[in-house]
């Protein structure tokens, strides 16, 4: 696969600016005596590995050196045709400088906002917003038509064992192997008529059948509780994300502000 076909615009653009060495970075390979550096290499790694994310550690440092080997060729030979010189190619790099700057400033602005104690006080925070759902854990047992629901609601409600029947006689391919165990839902997870039989219950207790659209059902309702919080830990990234771009957009809205923007031929808002 042709690595050149996967580089971005952006990072073709500064790439191809001209020979740039790295002082004390090691020389990886020369290309018409132009040399690649590892500190070059780890730059190309930033735009090639979001394209290429499953890429193996230990090939990581080969795909940029040989991707930066078509880019040095292509750059010499642009430069001999002197596109370097054109306008479109200076608009095209003073654009890609000021992406650059801007990307770097907002990576920036989001570490500065994104330490381990501001992400969980924005935590503490979201978790005192939430508002309780009521959930409950049930198991049931589906069949087809009311007098076998009713011969099984006689066999359960006489004392045998709700799980060990329901692994014999339900018809739900979800959770009949497993007892007839749902889990934890809320009221607003399963059809009106299943939900409203099952929210009456208290912990124990079993249903009379009930019919909804996919049969009849028997419940018996195991337990109740408002539903917890999502961990820390399975929540930190999307926090963290969701606290840098806030700090980004605010930065960004303060520098408007502090700014003097003239755009000619538009009205003032």
């Amino acid at each position: 696969m042709p690595v050149r076909l996967l580089a971005s615009a952006l990072a073709l653009f500064v790439l191809t600016a001209g020979p740039v060495v790295a002082q004390n970075s090691k020389v990886l390979a020369t290309v018409n005596g132009e040399a690649i550096t590892e500190a070059e290499a780890k730059v190309a790694l930033e735009d090639l590995l979001t394209q290429l994310p499953n890429v193996p550690e230990d090939k990581r440092l080969e795909l940029a050196v040989d991707f930066l080997v078509e880019v040095k060729l292509a750059a010499q030979a642009a430069r001999k045709a002197k596109i370097d010189q054109s306008a479109d190619f200076t608009l095209k790099m003073s654009y890609a400088r000021d992406r650059i700057l801007m990307e770097r400033l907002f990576a920036q602005e989001g570490s500065k906002a994104t330490g381990e104690a501001a992400v969980k006080k924005f935590y503490d925070e979201q978790v005192a917003k939430l508002a309780p759902v009521e959930e409950v854990r049930a198991r049931h047992i589906l069949v087809e038509g009311e007098e076998e629901a009713k011969k099984i609601h006689a066999r359960v409600k006489g004392g045998e064992d709700f799980a060990k029947v329901a692994t014999e006689t339900s018809k739900d391919p979800g959770s009949g192997k497993g007892g007839g165990d749902l889990g934890y839902f809320s009221k607003d997870r399963m059809v009106p008529e299943f939900a409203e039989a099952a929210f009456a219950l208290k912990a124990g207790e079993i249903s009379a059948p009930v019919k909804s659209q996919f049969g009849w059902h028997i419940i018996k309702l195991e337990d109740r509780r408002n539903r917890p919080a999502p961990a820390f830990a399975d929540v930190r990234e999307r926090l963290s994300q969701a606290l840098a771009e806030r700090a980004q957009a605010e930065l960004l809205e303060n520098l408007r502000k502090e700014a003097k923007i003239d755009r000619p031929g538009t009205e003032k808002k």
